[in-house]
């Protein structure tokens, strides 16, 4: 805000400054019944200490909720959980009582207590490229309400990783989406082979699951869906310059796990290895000079 002063500065004068309310808005646009919702007011020339009070009321005018607090630095900031007798959707009033100001705020979506049940993967298991289905039951959300799915990796050891999100629409009470795996360098390093050994434990394919959120509601943090496991696999085929197939040949493959593979090609120079670890690996073949790196794309 620019002030501009006009008067002389070698004397003394008395200048009243006008309180006004500024904004006083929620948070979010929309929330669920029992969803806790922050709200903000904004002010000039409020001295700090000053009484505030908030009236919430919902579409019909009845007051809902009423909190009071004191206002620091031209600005109150508050949260309130919204109750079951708030309809459709409410609105607060912002109110200074020693300044006799007042100010309403825009309205905010309210939508019933909402129920999630059903949440699965449509397979075990995956595998790259595979196209994997996800669905759950919704009761409380009007068909076309979009809500948002969020796919993170399970860590055993500490905070899930997020993978992904995408929105996704409400038809006849249920939520019906697909995502295909993509192998990415952010899900969780594979632990080495010592690491395990050590730990007395053995390679654990990722694994996966889903959660859905509407304007910060969660379902599913607790795994609710399941765990999706994604295992890899290895295509191998060795031929000469002439395309001819060198069968027979003894390979090793060292993974990203730190876990090692051997054995011998077929008679088409080929092998098939299934249920490994994602990531780069590395093939040697015994009777070559050189080897080759693979990785996975």
């Amino acid at each position: 805000m620019s002030l501009e002063y006009k008067k002389q500065t070698d004397k003394e004068h008395k200048e009243t400054l006008t309180s006004k309310i500024v904004h006083a808005v929620w948070g979010q646009k929309a929330a669920t019944v029992g969803n806790r919702v922050k709200f903000f007011v904004q002010m000039h020339f409020v001295g700090n200490g000053s009484e505030i009070e908030i009236e919430v009321e919902d579409k019909n005018g009845k007051k809902v909720e009423k909190l009071k607090g004191q206002v620091f630095g031209d600005q109150f900031a508050g949260s309130l959980v919204i109750p079951e007798k708030a309809k459709e959707e409410i609105t607060f009033t912002a109110k200074l009582p020693k300044h006799g100001l007042t100010m309403k705020s825009r309205a905010m979506t309210v939508f019933p207590l909402i129920k999630v049940a059903n949440m699965k993967w449509g397979q075990k298991e995956a595998r790259r490229g595979d196209v994997v289905k996800l669905s759950a039951d919704i009761d409380g959300l009007p068909d076309e309400t979009e809500v948002k799915i969020l796919i993170y990796e399970y860590d055993r050891d500490s905070a899930p990783d997020f993978i992904t999100k995408f929105p996704c629409r409400v038809k006849s009470k249920k939520i019906q989406a697909e995502w295909e795996y993509e192998y990415h360098e952010d899900t969780d390093e594979i632990p080495s082979d010592e690491e395990m050994k050590k730990y007395g434990k053995s390679y654990n394919p990722p694994e996966y699951f889903f959660v859905i959120d509407f304007h910060g509601q969660r379902f599913g943090d607790k795994q609710e869906s399941k765990l999706l496991e994604f295992k890899d696999w290895i295509s191998l085929r060795l031929v000469d310059e002439d395309q001819r197939p060198l069968a027979n040949e003894e390979y090793v493959i060292m993974l990203a796990s730190g876990q090692e593979l051997s054995g011998r090609l077929d008679q088409d120079g080929s092998v098939l290895l299934k249920d490994l670890a994602p990531g780069s690996y590395e093939v040697n073949f015994r009777r070559l000079e050189k080897s080759m790196i693979v990785i996975l794309q």
